[in-house]
């Protein structure tokens, strides 16, 4: 994907993204399930799962009624959820609306996109590291080593999460962990949705002594030769705005900007 796309390009996109990853969403582990309520599209799963709205079209007549039945559903689950808000999603207002609620908003994060075989081109490593997919339980611990180091955050959820998906459904993700001298020291997975354009980059992370030396890239590259050998014509980021310059630079395109807006 060039930087020579128009807005119209960027508009056919997010569309498509809508159309196939929001509004046609799959459950994305083995005891979770997407449920279509009104005009509110969410999942609902065990606590350790992702809970939340993926696509919503409401209007300034029907917000606050779906999001009354969003609180009741999820309270009678007893699970805490988020509501993925895009910033094309209507009403204009639904963020106030949300926080009115009770939700509490996190950092806003750039929805990218990029042809992945544009992507998938070799990147040289550095000396001593190689890159390896992970296929078992110490693949899995792997990340969560490296997430935990590189975000300072307790990832264990992510790693049982991870172990779930590759046991029930192994098609739709795989990750990959790079070792120096056998330390993992970056790690990134691929989220696969099959019957859509679309394979989805998550949660690349470097501990902070590897950082600028071309791992973050690596990892892209590698997981887009996959999304592109499975078919896939695009790889998307939820791109925090550390990454977004990275990503800008390596080709991919914002097309809207999302905000979790999270109730606990």
């Amino acid at each position: 994907m060039n930087h020579a796309h128009t807005p119209g390009d960027h508009r056919l996109l997010l569309d498509l993204h809508d159309r196939q990853l929001r509004r046609a969403a799959r459950p994305d582990g083995p005891d979770c399930r997407v449920e279509r309520s009104g005009a509110v599209v969410r999942q609902t799963g065990p606590a350790h799962a992702w809970n939340g709205v993926l696509w919503s079209g409401l209007d300034e007549h029907t917000a606050d009624a779906a999001i009354a039945a969003q609180l009741a559903h999820y309270r009678a689950e007893g699970v805490p959820f988020e509501w993925k808000l895009y910033a094309h999603d209507g009403p204009a207002d639904l963020g106030t609306r949300l926080l009115a609620a009770g939700f509490t908003p996190e950092e806003p994060e750039t929805l990218m996109v990029a042809e992945a075989g544009a992507q998938a081109g070799p990147v040289p490593l550095p000396a001593g590291v190689e890159l390896r997919e992970v296929t078992d339980a110490e693949g899995v611990r792997q990340v969560v080593e490296v997430h935990e180091r590189a975000f300072g955050t307790d990832s264990s959820d992510l790693g049982r999460r991870l172990l779930d998906r590759m046991a029930a459904d192994p098609g739709t993700v795989t990750a990959v962990v790079a070792l120096a001298g056998g330390i993992p020291v970056s790690a990134a997975r691929l989220e696969l949705y099959p019957g859509t354009d679309f394979a989805g980059l998550w949660g690349g992370g470097t501990v902070e002594e590897w950082r600028g030396r071309g791992l973050y890239r690596a990892l892209v590259a590698h997981r887009a030769r996959v999304a592109a050998s499975r078919g896939h014509r695009y790889v998307q980021v939820d791109a925090a705005p550390t990454s977004r310059p990275i990503l800008q630079r390596l080709g991919f395109v914002p097309l809207t900007t999302t905000t979790p807006y999270v109730h606990a």
